[in-house]
Parts: structure tokens; C-alpha cells; sequence
């Protein structure tokens, strides 16, 4: 409760005191919220209905860290004079909801700031987007998200009617019922997104600002995979006859999507088809049903949440600059900001799963979770695999190498604060490796 105090008291703060402030108590914030580690299944922390497992508490500490980024990333909001006190609003409003929706112990609290979530992330791309099309790409993330949202609020509410209790504790009831399985699940896999019901997130991606796109690859997608571990003891009988259907689709699509990322030419449209490739790897991980898959997607969501904001900051600085995010103008990066292209290649390695970065963790407990579960798996996961580094390095090479356009060298370089910005995502991405056993403690 004291995390959620101090978000509250930072609301008032967010109008009467300096931008870089706030960001300051963001990171004191995340600094703190190390000291409530929870490295265990049970949960620990309990205060009022609120408490933390290892999940919640890595997925809390992703947000508050993501967060934190998204205000040291938006510095143009507060040089225009762009509303940044109305910004640093939405953001405290967010990360609220998304504290409450990660620690709740209730399904209902849990669907409640999962829908709330929304809000802001709507207000971060409508007011801070870039191009007019924003408002449509805003409308395909509220009605991709509200046509499936409300059946899972029934089933919600019908399994209260029945079994009397909402918490995770007592979710133990095995409901054998495929109308009830996809009733609560659809939401999830619209939220992650599986292959599908993709299409709107590559485009709220394209027109939101740096901070919508961090907020949506780092946390957003997140929220559906953090649903579907609480949630999968109830259907496990059910989940043994239809989660191979799911498996499919998420594999074969995460394959699909990876050649759709061959053929993009806006960079941040790249990006964005790359997280739907990495996180139907995850769905795929989640829908085995065992230990490996559990904990390995957990480990490629936290993976993905930093190298993929960190992608979107990259994205964000060379569009800054050139004012187009097209991979056929940027060109040539190395001979204008030489010291941003080493950023560009450890973001863009990490991204294909590189060692030591910790999706390379991921995918390895992935790969394993997927071909025990079926021999078959193992032809898309090498296609994925090895098409996840095609299109990594189409990017980096594209991007980087080449002639630019004016035919000038220079030495000019970013400024201190997107180095930092941009360490800040790389080096927790690096160096959790090496804490790697904390997730497969319970393998």
C-alpha cells in the first residue's frame, strides 16, 4: 500500500514541480520497490488484497523501471512545452494502474486495472501521437481490446455466482468448458497479441509518441501473458484437448510475422511486428502447460519489455533527427552518429537473442517447453529463430551501413541523457543473465 500512497502524492506533484523531478522519484520508486523481492510462488508482502509473487513482483519492477525510462525518453514533450504536466499525469495514472493490476490477489481487481490501463495508454497516443492517424489506431486498440474484454467480465462474474470467491487462492475449480475457456482467454490473446488479432498493435505502435510505444512493447503486451499463467489452473482438462490449436497458430503466426518484418520499411513498423513474433513464442510457452514454458516466458516477457522499448528509444532518436522513421532515408547512421550505431547493434543482437542477453534465457527454456510438448514444433522454432536474426540484422544493417543522403561524415553524437536512457535498458538486459537461476529455481 505504500507504493500505492506514494503514486497518489505524486499526482499533485506532477503540476507544481519541476519534469526531471518527477522522473527522479520514479527511480527512487523502482530503487525501493528492490526491497520488497519476493522469490517464491507464494505470495508474500500481503496488505489489504494486494501482495507479491515472483511473477508480480518482476512484472511491478518492469514497469516501474519502463516508466521511469518513458519520462527520460519524452524530453521533447517538455521543450515544446507540450502539455508535460498533463504528461507526467497520465504516466503516474498508469503506472498505478498497472501496479495494482500486477499485485492484486483478485481476479476481479485484476480485470479492473487490466481495462483501466487502457485509458492512458489511449490519452498517450491520441494527444502525444504524431500523425492524424492516431485517432483510428487509437480506436482499433479501445474496440480490438472492449469487443472481447466484456465476455471475460461475464465468465467473471458467472464462476463468482458459483464457486463464491474471486481470489487466485481459491481459483481451483477445473471448468471443463470450451465456451468458458475461450470467454476468459480471448482477451488475453488479443492483449499479447497472438497472430490474428495482431492488427492493432503494430499500428498503435507506428502513430504513438516514444513513450506510447515504450509503455505499449514493455507493459502492455505484458498484462496478457501475466492473465494467462494466473488463469490456466482452471482450464488444465480442457487446456489439454484446445491449447495445441492455440500453439499452432501462435508458432506458424510467430513464423508469418517474421517474414512480414522482412518486407517493412518504417522502422518502428518493424519493431512492432518483431514483439508479435516474440510474443507468440510466449503464448506458445504459456499453452504447454509445464514448467519450462512457464517460466520461460515469464523470462522472454521481461526480456522483450527492455529490448524492445529500448528499440522504440532508438527508433524514436534517429526520427528526431530525420524526421522519418523509413529504414530507405535513414540510411547510412554510422557515418553521421557513429556512437549512437554501437547502441543500434547491442539493442538490435539482443533482439535476436544474442548471448548473454536474457532473451537468449527465454528462448532456450521456450525452445525446450515447445519441442517436448511436440517433435513438429521444432521445424517453425528453427524458422523462427533463425528469421528473428534475419530481420534483426536487416534493420541494423539497413539502418546503419550504406551511403546517407547528404554524402557528410561527422562525429556529432547523441546528447547524455539518450546514452543513459538507452544503458538503462541494455545493462539490466545483459547482466540478469547472470541471476538466471531465480527463475529456474523451481525447474
Amino acid at each position: 500500500m505504500k507504493f500505492i500512497l506514494s503514486l497518489v502524492m505524486l499526482m499533485p506533484l506532477c503540476f507544481i514541480s519541476e519534469f526531471w523531478l518527477v522522473q527522479f522519484i520514479f527511480f527512487f520508486l523502482s530503487f525501493l520497490y528492490l526491497f520488497n523481492i519476493s522469490m517464491s510462488f507464494i505470495w508474500t508482502n500481503i496488505s489489504y488484497f494486494l501482495g507479491n509473487d515472483l511473477m508480480s513482483f518482476s512484472l511491478i519492477l518492469l514497469s516501474f523501471w519502463i516508466c521511469s525510462l518513458m519520462i527520460l525518453a519524452s524530453e521533447k514533450i517538455l521543450k515544446l512545452k507540450n502539455y508535460s504536466n498533463l504528461f507526467l499525469f497520465i504516466m503516474v495514472n498508469l503506472m498505478i494502474a498497472l501496479f495494482l493490476a500486477f499485485s492484486s490477489m483478485n481476479l476481479f481487481v485484476f480485470y479492473l486495472f487490466f481495462e483501466i490501463s487502457l485509458i492512458p495508454t489511449l490519452i498517450l497516443i491520441i494527444g502525444w501521437g504524431y500523425q492524424p492517424e492516431r485517432v483510428e489506431a487509437g480506436i482499433y486498440l479501445l474496440f480490438y481490446t472492449l469487443l472481447v474484454s466484456l465476455p471475460m467480465m461475464v465468465a467473471i462474474f458467472f464462476y463468482y455466482e458459483n464457486w463464491f470467491s474471486l481470489d487466485y487462492y481459491y481459483l481451483t475449480k477445473n471448468l471443463n468448458n470450451i465456451f468458458m475457456y475461450l470467454c476468459m482467454n480471448f482477451v488475453f490473446f488479443v492483449k499479447m497479441p497472438m497472430f490474428f488479432v495482431h492488427l492493432w498493435l503494430p499500428k498503435a505502435h507506428v502513430e504513438a509518441p516514444v513513450s506510447g510505444s515504450m509503455i505499449l512493447a514493455g507493459i502492455m503486451l505484458k498484462l496478457g501473458g501475466y492473465g494467462l499463467m494466473r488463469l490456466f489452473n482452471l482450464f488444465m482438462e480442457v487446456g489439454m484437448i484446445f491449447n495445441l490449436i492455440f500453439i499452432i497458430i501462435s508458432v506458424v503466426g510467430g513464423f508469418f510475422v517474421s517474414l512480414i518484418c522482412l518486407r517493412q520499411s518504417d522502422i518502428k513498423s518493424l519493431i512492432a511486428y518483431s514483439s508479435v513474433a516474440h510474443m507468440g513464442l510466449v503464448l506458445g510457452g504459456i499453452m504447454t502447460l509445464n514448467i519450462w514454458g512457464f517460466w520461460g516466458s515469464l523470462v522472454m516477457m521481461l526480456a522483450h519489455g527492455l529490448c524492445s522499448s529500448g528499440l522504440f528509444c532508438l527508433a524514436n532518436m534517429t526520427y528526431e533527427r530525420i524526421n522519418s522513421r523509413s529504414i530507405y532515408l535513414n540510411k547510412g547512421m554510422l557515418n553521421l552518429i557513429p556512437s549512437v550505431s554501437l547502441w543500434w547493434f547491442l539493442l538490435s543482437s539482443s533482439n535476436m537473442a544474442a548471448p548473454p542477453s536474457f532473451n537468449l534465457l527465454g528462448e532456450i527454456m521456450l525452445i525446450n517447453s515447445l519441442v517436448s510438448f511436440s517433435d513438429f514444433l521444432m521445424l517453425f522454432l528453427g524458422l523462427i529463430s533463425f528469421f528473428s536474426a534475419a530481420y534483426s540484422l536487416f534493420l541494423y544493417a539497413y539502418s546503419q551501413h550504406g551511403q546517407i543522403y547528404s554524402g557528410v561524415y561527422s562525429i556529432y553524437g547523441g546528447v547524455f541523457r539518450e546514452y543513459l536512457l538507452l544503458f538503462l535498458h541494455w545493462f539490466p538486459l545483459n547482466i540478469l543473465v547472470l541471476k538466471g537461476e531465480v527463475f529456474t529455481l523451481w525447474i
